[in-house]
């Protein structure tokens, strides 16, 4: 028989297991679940994380040694450290969770197409974790034949309109990995702020940043938060974005942006990237060169949303080019142009460029993150007839005043369109904009509404298509998340028993 019940773990000072039948706690929901109410007493003296003789992965993995420790610390808080087998000790019976992986990426990153997929057997005294690679590692303590709906499960954060800490990141993807979303998308640079230190342009943070010190993220914490988020099998998805939301690049880097003018008059203040200028093509390909070189994920966002036309209108020089280049009145051409340019660099550096749907609108034939409310997905439809890959965003602007069933109510694949168009929506993600947010709110802002995201990007839709169904295991998730010191918001009224105590 199968335990489920596993998956709810309370440990107290007895050293027992305090269960109730477990299918409303799980989440997000599992493609199958079977479950029975045999009980499995767990005991910390006694729980043991093992290698399968026939994992490709053994010990000295570091992916799934910290993985088992890190559990091991999840079910027991009262203990720090997870076991291996060479330390069990057959005084009391051993309750053992042998891990068995096909293929051994124990070194590498999380990939687009990394497998996930993953099968938990729990009988007892044991349990049988089998995965394709490391990435479809999660001790879930239930029985579960269970795989990812869409390859591509977002979470962005906005870390130019208020600069977020090192530790504010890692426990939000601490946060992303209990709800299995694979891809942390860092806005890294906007209008307010650069606070990514380049070393081939210094003064770009030194001047961009809110604090040239305090308020920056050096390559070293980057790649800090690229290993933390590799052993949560998290991808890390950098986006700079232009030619506009660039007006603290232009502190640092002196003739990127274009000058406004009225009439033959320039007024002294900027606009975005000018489009006309070698010397901005250049600039972009030493920045985007050495931003490919730190961030080793294959994709890379730039942006292209919400670009003001009303500062290349007003400048002389811009409007020569545009004569020049046969485009005419239409600025839409221009900023095409541009974009065609940066996306030409990007595919020099061997990366995949994904783009704001403001960038298809004028015809540049990338991969599109739809992102605007109203119908989105007519123009989800419209992408992907144009045979282009495309990821939903605009359903789940987690900054918006919505609650959870708001975010949990959408149907990514509820258009018309051939099953092959249908195809090309390769995932979603749930976006948290920063003028309002800070590490003060950000967890209890996020969580547990970013949950109904996850399940939605993770779980069969008509396993997950009730309200009614899915408040108890989300309203139990959330009390999971506090007991693991994640800030989550309640849905209601009620209580945890482990409540949250503050860090």
């Amino acid at each position: 028989k199968v335990e489920n019940c596993i998956n709810r773990v309370k440990y107290d000072y007895k050293q027992y297991i305090e269960c109730n039948h477990v299918s409303r706690g799980v989440w997000p929901l599992p493609q199958k679940l079977l479950s029975s109410r045999e009980r499995y007493t767990l005991e910390p003296r006694t729980l043991y994380f093992v290698y399968g003789r026939e994992s490709s992965a053994q010990e000295g993995c570091s992916v799934l040694d910290a993985a088992f420790k890190r559990y091991f610390s999840l079910i027991f808080p009262e203990y720090t450290a997870g076991r291996l087998y060479h330390e069990i000790s057959f005084e009391n019976k051993s309750f053992i969770v042998e891990v068995t992986v096909g293929h051994s990426d124990c070194d590498g990153y999380p990939k687009e197409d990394s497998p996930e997929k993953y099968k938990l057997n729990i009988t007892d005294g044991q349990a049988f974790l089998n995965a394709e690679t490391v990435w479809g590692y999660f001790v879930n303590k239930t029985y579960i034949k269970d795989f990812p709906r869409f390859q591509f499960r977002g979470l962005m954060l906005d870390t130019s309109r208020h600069y977020l800490p090192l530790r504010t990141i890692f426990k939000t993807l601490d946060a992303m990995a209990y709800n299995k979303f694979n891809v942390f998308h860092w806005h890294i640079v906007d209008d307010p702020s650069f606070p990514f230190q380049s070393l081939a342009f210094p003064d770009l943070s030194r001047k961009g940043a809110f604090h040239p010190m305090t308020h920056i993220y050096t390559q070293s914490d980057v790649r800090k938060v690229i290993s933390y988020a590799r052993m949560r099998g998290i991808r890390v998805l950098p986006e700079f974005d232009s030619p506009g939301h660039t007006k603290s690049w232009g502190q640092g880097q002196p003739d990127l942006l274009t000058p406004c003018y009225t009439g033959n008059t320039p007024t002294g203040s900027v606009g975005p990237v000018n489009p006309a200028l070698p010397s901005t093509y250049k600039f972009m390909w030493a920045l985007l060169k050495e931003v490919t070189s730190v961030f080793p994920d294959s994709y890379i966002h730039l942006g292209g949303d919400e670009v003001n036309f009303s500062c290349w209108k007003s400048n002389p020089d811009i409007r020569t080019f545009m004569q020049k280049m046969g485009f005419g009145t239409d600025f839409a051409k221009l900023e095409g142009f541009y974009i065609e340019n940066i996306v030409n660099i990007t595919s020099a550096l061997n990366k995949t460029s994904i783009v704001w749907q403001e960038v298809f609108d004028n015809h540049i034939q990338v991969m599109v993150e739809v992102w605007k409310a109203g119908c989105y997905l007519c123009k989800v439809r419209k992408v992907t007839k144009a045979r282009l890959r495309v990821i939903l965003a605009a359903p789940w602007y987690l900054d918006q005043p919505h609650n959870w069933a708001h975010y949990y109510n959408v149907w990514p694949l509820a258009f018309k369109g051939t099953e092959e168009q249908k195809k090309l929506v390769i995932g979603g993600e749930a976006c948290m904009w920063g003028e309002y947010v800070d590490a003060s709110n950000l967890a209890p802002r996020l969580w547990p509404r970013a949950s109904a995201t996850a399940e939605r990007l993770w779980s069969d839709e008509n396993q997950t298509n009730s309200l009614d169904k899915a408040f108890p295991r989300l309203n139990e998730f959330r009390c999971r998340l506090l007991r693991r010191g994640i800030q989550a918001e309640p849905l209601s009224v009620g209580h945890c028993k482990y409540e949250y105590e503050g860090i």
